[in-house]
C-alpha cells in the first residue's frame, strides 16, 4: 500500500485527564481499521508534558481520510472523548483536551 497522505492530530491534554486520554486510545472501537484507504496510526506521547500528544494516521488519500472523518465510524470511535468535553462544558469547567488537525502529503520516505 502506497502511503500518499498523513493527517496528524495535534492533542493538548490538562494534567489530570492523561491517564483518561492514554486509557481512551489504548481501549479504542478500532473503528479507523477497517475504513477504505486507511493503512496504519501510531499514539505518541510527548516526552515532555506540556506538549501534545501527536496521533498519526496514514492514508491512501485525501479522500479517504475525509471520508473517515465525515463516517459514523469516526463519531462511534470518538464518542467517549466527544462525552467528556460535553461533560466538562456543562460542568462549566475547561476542557480536559483541545484537538489541532494538521494534514500534508507524502513526498519522501
Amino acid at each position: 500500500m502506497l502511503k500518499n497522505f498523513v493527517a496528524i492530530n495535534y492533542i493538548q491534554c490538562v494534567p489530570e485527564y492523561r491517564e483518561r486520554f492514554e486509557y481512551l486510545f489504548g481501549s479504542r472501537a478500532r473503528a479507523i481499521d477497517t475504513m477504505p484507504g486507511f493503512i496504519e496510526m501510531h499514539v505518541l506521547r510527548p516526552a515532555n508534558e506540556k506538549d501534545a500528544y501527536l496521533v498519526v494516521s496514514y492514508w491512501e488519500t485525501e479522500d479517504a481520510f475525509n471520508t473517515w472523518t465525515k463516517s459514523p465510524e469516526f463519531m462511534e470511535g470518538h464518542k467517549r472523548g466527544f462525552a467528556d468535553i460535553t461533560k466538562a462544558k456543562q460542568e462549566g469547567t475547561p476542557s480536559p483536551m483541545t484537538s489541532d488537525f494538521k494534514t500534508y502529503q507524502i513526498i519522501a520516505d
